[in-house]
């Protein structure tokens, strides 16, 4: 029964220490892209939909908006995106992908393979990974 409480034992520590260890893995696989992890969570996002206002951009990257916004400000200084308020409703800033921001992702479709090769896995043990996690990444229950 003590050996549930090894810290070698629990879920949480791993999962720490992998989410840690992830952003030391995809640094220089995106260095070369001009793009830090969570720029490249901004990107994946708004290459599978854009515009999209920065509460919805930020509620699909489960990061408040105020955390959101100094990511999307340092990719529009880097040309990748454009931020406009719609004029129907100037409380809402939506987020559009520019001719780069769209063109980057082509250079980005090498990521995965990359890190795939880095971390020694194939797709499908990413996929069951992925998988694995989704109890965890979902919305706590009360």
């Amino acid at each position: 029964m003590d050996d549930l409480l090894k810290l070698e034992n629990q879920v949480c520590f791993a999962l720490v220490t992998a989410a840690r260890n992830v952003v030391s893995i995809y640094r220089p696989v995106l260095e070369p892209l001009g793009l830090t992890h969570p720029q490249y969570l901004v990107m994946l996002a708004l290459w599978e939909e854009a515009p999209r206002s920065l509460g919805t951009l930020a509620t699909e990257l489960a990061m408040e908006p105020a955390t959101l916004s100094p990511l999307v400000k340092r990719l529009e200084a880097q040309g990748r995106v454009v931020r406009t308020r719609r004029a129907d409703d100037e409380r809402m800033l939506d987020i559009a992908l520019t001719e780069e921001g769209a063109a980057l992702r082509a250079a980005a479709l090498e990521v995965p393979g990359k890190i795939m090769a880095r971390v020694g896995v194939d797709e499908s043990a990413l996929v069951a990974l992925r998988d694995g996690l989704a109890p965890f990444a979902a919305r706590p229950r009360d």
